[in-house]
């Protein structure tokens, strides 16, 4: 199973990121496939980008002059997040997949997650609601058409946006400021604790990952448990990466379903399902 999602998240981070030409001549795509959105956290401003990110889709929204609901955006989440939940997260955001190849090499001894975890892992909720929404309503300008997450934070555009523009344009590399720095070092810092630290921007601090989470208890793809058949041996939970007990597995808005507790079930009581 984890050959598998590693072949998938290869496949798909390839295809919603393979226009090659935009990598080629450091332009971004802005074709009309830039109006819809793919599930995972994938740049606008990746110049291999096809589609756009649902995060920056959702700012850009809250970013109009005046209020409006964000009834585009708000359907996007609710029709992948009903079908999916955090399996998205899981098995086809482009970031989650840098993480996770971080994390397999072989230096550091392996965490599943933080020291104080357990009020860690609302710092995602915190940046969905301070920076995603107060802050694309109200604060860093947004009226002014400043997405402030993916402004102020997103490691994942500084990776697949900001770095190859940058080594393309010799005109944007003269005009580097403190902002791509700060950038900088929140990538620098991730991509280090990743080696230690399974996935920390996806436990911590992903906005995405907070939406897709709250839907993970009735999503359509999700793991069941047929607890009759289930030994207590543990092993599922021995094989989680977040560290999640058996009864949170799938449940829990921490699960990203990666597979590995279905993978190691001995007596295979763990499935994916689709449906009822």
């Amino acid at each position: 199973m984890r050959r598998l999602r590693l072949i998938v998240q290869i496949v798909f981070t390839v295809l919603t990121n393979g226009y090659a030409y935009g990598f080629a001549s450091g332009r971004i795509y802005q074709g009309k496939l830039k109006y819809a959105c793919v599930p995972g956290l994938n740049c606008y401003s990746c110049p291999g980008a096809a589609a756009s990110c649902p995060m920056g889709a959702l700012q850009a929204l809250l970013n109009q002059k005046g209020f409006h609901i964000p009834f585009a955006a708000l359907g996007f989440f609710f029709l992948f997040g009903s079908l999916l939940g955090r399996f998205v997260c899981g098995w086809l955001c482009p970031f989650g997949l840098v993480q996770d190849l971080l994390h397999r090499i072989p230096v550091f001894r392996k965490r599943k997650n933080l020291p104080l975890h357990r009020i860690l892992k609302y710092g995602k909720y915190v940046v969905l609601f301070g920076l995603v929404g107060v802050g694309s309503l109200f604060l860093f300008g947004g009226f002014a058409k400043a997405p402030a997450f993916c402004k102020y934070l997103c490691p994942s555009g500084t990776l697949f946006g900001a770095i190859p523009l940058l080594g393309k344009n010799e005109a944007l590399r003269g005009q580097i400021g403190w902002l791509f720095l700060w950038k900088l070092g929140i990538l620098l810092f991730i991509v280090i604790l990743s080696v230690k630290v399974y996935r920390p921007f996806c436990q911590y601090l992903c906005p995405l990952g907070a939406i897709y989470g709250w839907f993970n208890r009735f999503s359509l793809v999700r793991i069941q448990w047929e607890e009759e058949t289930c030994i207590s041996c543990g092993a599922c939970e021995k094989a989680c990466p977040v560290g999640l007990s058996l009864q949170e597995i799938s449940r829990s808005p921490e699960c990203i379903r990666c597979g590995r507790c279905v993978e190691n079930c001995p007596k295979k009581c763990l499935r994916f399902i689709v449906g009822n």
